[in-house]
């Protein structure tokens, strides 16, 4: 019984550790196909940190938020260098100081895209399988 018992728990770990690498999502950044900035990894994390409110060539960010899920917490891990709970206690504190607001969130990829496609200083990420051309990818 303790044999299969150990099989059984090797087996249900290997299973999620194969779940948990088929559930993370290749993350883009995108900005609106108009916008002409260099824009490196420091840049992205000091617009998506509330650091800086514009491009490096001076145009207004408007930084867009996935949901709370796997997506919005791998960029934070990966580009921000930040878990969720580092993340949420840094806007708390931004927010009691009077300092910059989080971005705005959107629910969906879909809705990401429209939006980024339609406004010219929009910045966002989101799964690379859902990119289309309406939108630039800055960062893979």
């Amino acid at each position: 019984m303790h044999f299969s018992f150990s099989k059984l728990c090797v087996s249900a770990a290997i299973v999620g550790l194969f779940a948990s690498s088929v559930a993370i999502a290749d993350v883009v950044v995108i900005v609106n196909p108009a916008n002409s900035a260099a824009i490196d990894e420091e840049q992205i994390a000091k617009i998506f940190l509330g650091q800086t409110k514009t491009f490096s060539n001076g145009s207004e960010a408007t930084p867009i938020d996935q949901k709370e899920g796997p997506l919005r917490e791998e960029f934070g891990n990966k580009l921000l260098k930040k878990n969720p709970s580092q993340l949420k206690a840094q806007w708390a504190r931004q927010i009691f100081t009077g300092g910059a607001k989080p971005p705005k969130e959107m629910a969906s990829d879909d809705e990401i895209l429209k939006f980024v496609a339609s406004t010219p200083g929009a910045i966002a990420y989101v799964d690379s399988s859902k990119v289309n051309k309406s939108v630039k990818v800055v960062k893979h």
